[in-house]
């Protein structure tokens, strides 16, 4: 078509745009400083370099030592942009103004390629008998500050309460809660109270109902529901659509997030860190990033061992790395594959490596459909949606893809379709491409099997059909 055409062309000289942009901003400062400018972009490596291990100083080192290095880590590099400011005067922004035009149009470049389609959603008629299970010490007091309890149940829906000082085993409520006829299920808390009633909703083949009450709700967040007002949740019960996404398995402990593993897993379990998470962490991590406490880690992966990282994160779909615009965001659930994020520095300059080096050793990045944590002792502390716990070693983490059935309303926020990725290996070979190519056939999104929907009505999720 010659619309493709045009707009791929567009792309393949935004492409070669980004490139020269990029170019620009590395050699403006360079021209205009001259031999100077040259030293100073050395300095400026090696500064990074130096906070790097200072910031690793600061975190293994106890007394005067510490606070000499948390000096250095805070006071190089407020050193080295005011250098740079006073020295290179206009053309320091020149070339961040250069690197921004960069960026944006390696971005526009690169839209549309390597997409992802939308998670599919099917109608259903409202279900007949709903049982919420709300925790109202979640978020602050979520449950009561939007009235959760009392708007749930003008909707017919029968709600649980965990009552405020007493011990509740929420997954044998769930399970009672199905016994008796519910056919949806939902939980207004925190991740870990999501995590145990959607395992038994996965369980039984019942949906599932998210209302985002606690605190970050990062579940919620990647189901494109608005966190800010947990109500509007309840909008599922009557207008409401549903998603097929994955469960994650720490052991026996699922978790629709993510299960951490090493240094952090073993601070939050100290009985002095819901009070004093900063000095908590201060007293513990020498020790456990020297290796000198705290299990040693090998985690199997595949084809990949990693030995004796420091820390561990397991996620059910994988978070998006290398784009600091889509840190802490997942573009699909329904992938069926774990996300392995594992850490491993061994001192100062390694600690340097993970910020200078683009491919650094000691950072591991990379999905399984299982993953399998081994230590040198019979128990594993673990981070299993934010909540602490121990596990029995060996852990064997797995998804189970497609297994919950998440009730979302019709109308929602949605989850905005993050940037691509700035790959400039891409865009090179983008920008080299010439005459009349068949390259634009790339843009489109991938061709996927149509699934079976049991005849039920499909339809177009918020925000559109997914672009070119």
């Amino acid at each position: 078509m010659d619309w493709s055409r045009r707009g791929y062309h567009a792309q393949r000289w935004a492409a070669r745009g980004a490139l020269l942009a990029a170019a620009l901003a590395v050699a403006t400062p360079l021209v205009y400083g001259g031999l100077r400018g040259l030293l100073l972009l050395v300095l400026g490596v090696a500064g990074l370099g130096l906070s790097a291990a200072a910031v690793w100083w600061t975190l293994t080192l106890r007394g005067p030592l510490r606070w000499g290095a948390a000096l250095v880590a805070v006071c190089v590099p407020a050193g080295l942009l005011a250098l740079f400011a006073v020295t290179l005067f206009w053309a320091l922004l020149v070339s961040l103004g250069l690197w921004g035009l960069a960026v944006w149009t390696g971005r526009y470049a690169l839209r549309g390629t390597g997409g992802h389609a939308p998670m599919r959603e099917r109608r259903l008629p409202p279900p007949r008998k709903p049982v919420l299970i709300m925790n109202p010490r979640s978020g602050g007091g979520k449950v009561g500050r939007f009235r959760l309890r009392e708007k749930a149940e003008r909707l017919g829906a029968r709600v649980v309460l965990l009552e405020p000082g007493q011990q509740h085993d929420v997954t044998e409520l769930a399970r009672r809660a199905v016994a008796d006829g519910a056919d949806l299920l939902g939980a207004a808390g925190g991740d870990g109270t999501q995590a145990l009633v959607a395992a038994v909703a996965a369980e039984h083949d019942v949906p599932f109902l998210v209302i985002s009450a606690g605190t970050r709700n990062h579940f919620a967040l990647d189901l494109g529901l608005d966190r800010g007002n947990p109500a509007a949740c309840l909008d599922a019960l009557t207008d409401g659509v549903e998603l097929r996404v994955d469960l994650g398995f720490a052991g026996e402990q699922p978790f629709v997030n993510n299960a951490s593993f090493g240094a952090y897993a073993a601070i939050v379990q100290s009985p002095a860190y819901r009070d004093d998470k900063i000095g908590t962490s201060l007293e513990m991590l020498p020790d456990l990033l020297t290796g000198q406490q705290g299990p040693r880690l090998v985690a199997r992966a595949g084809d990949t061992t990693l030995t004796a990282p420091q820390a561990m994160l397991v996620s059910n779909n994988p978070y998006r790395t290398g784009d600091p615009f889509g840190l802490g965001r997942r573009e699909r659930l329904d992938s069926g594959t774990l996300g392995v994020l594992g850490v491993r520095v061994e001192g100062a300059f390694s600690a340097a490596a993970l910020l200078l080096n683009p491919d650094p050793a000691g950072l591991t990045v990379l999905t399984a459909p299982e993953v399998v944590i081994e230590a040198d002792r019979d128990e594993i502390e673990a981070g299993v949606d934010g909540e602490a716990m121990v596990l029995p070693a060996p852990v064997r983490c797995r998804i189970a893809p497609g297994v919950l059935r998440v009730r979302v309303p019709r109308k929602r926020p949605g989850v905005a379709p993050g940037p691509p990725r700035l790959d400039w290996r891409r865009l090179r070979k983008l920008a080299a491409t010439v005459g009349r190519t068949a390259a634009p056939s790339h843009l489109h999104l991938p061709h996927r099997k149509p699934r079976r929907l049991d005849d039920h009505r499909e339809t177009t999720p918020p925000g559109g059909p997914p672009g070119p």
